[in-house]
């Protein structure tokens, strides 16, 4: 906690540049820590879903295609309707329907009205699409922990309070 401060302390109050402003070799100091805070934010997220998706693209798939896999792995064998998929995804993705096309296309999951309400469409888990889920569990498990696990289980547990409450904020500025 005392090496953070000092690090806060020598970026803010002395302007010792950070590590993100040497890496994206920046001559000026952020205007602002939100600002700073913000880009290394995107510039982690990108580097972590860099690894996790160079390993789905081993498999042929994308991150979104993944992310469904384990919503229908989750939701059971009856599925749930489309929608319900597009709400869960962790990512939006704007064409949840053509999304859905390419995964059927390739034998990962299968769509069909169902007989109480012909106007909704349920997308379910195929055996394929679970053993492509199956294949890629230790894969994708290790591209997720390897970079994170050094950080050690109470950073990470701040790191993730952090994180929920910014979401838990900016839920609250949206329904004012």
């Amino acid at each position: 906690m005392a090496r953070l401060a000092l690090l806060c302390f020598n970026r803010y109050i002395v302007g010792v540049p950070g590590r993100l402003q040497t890496e994206i070799r920046q001559t000026r100091p952020f205007p602002h820590p939100a600002e700073e805070a913000f880009l290394n934010l995107q510039r982690t997220a990108g580097w972590l879903m860099g690894g996790v998706e160079e390993t789905l693209r081993s498999f042929g798939l994308t991150h979104p295609q993944y992310n469904v896999l384990r919503i229908l792995a989750g939701a059971g064998p009856g599925g749930l309707p489309c929608g319900e998929v597009a709400a869960r995804m962790i990512t939006r993705d704007p064409d949840i329907t053509r999304l859905l096309d390419r995964m059927e296309k390739r034998g990962h999951v299968r769509r069909g009205r169902t007989p109480e309400d012909r106007r909704i469409v349920r997308a379910c888990l195929t055996p394929e699409g679970a053993a492509t889920l199956r294949s890629l569990e230790k894969p994708v498990r290790d591209a997720i922990r390897s970079p994170l696990a050094p950080l050690g289980a109470v950073k990470l547990a701040q790191l993730t309070a952090l994180l929920e409450e910014i979401r838990i904020q900016m839920e609250g500025e949206a329904s004012i």
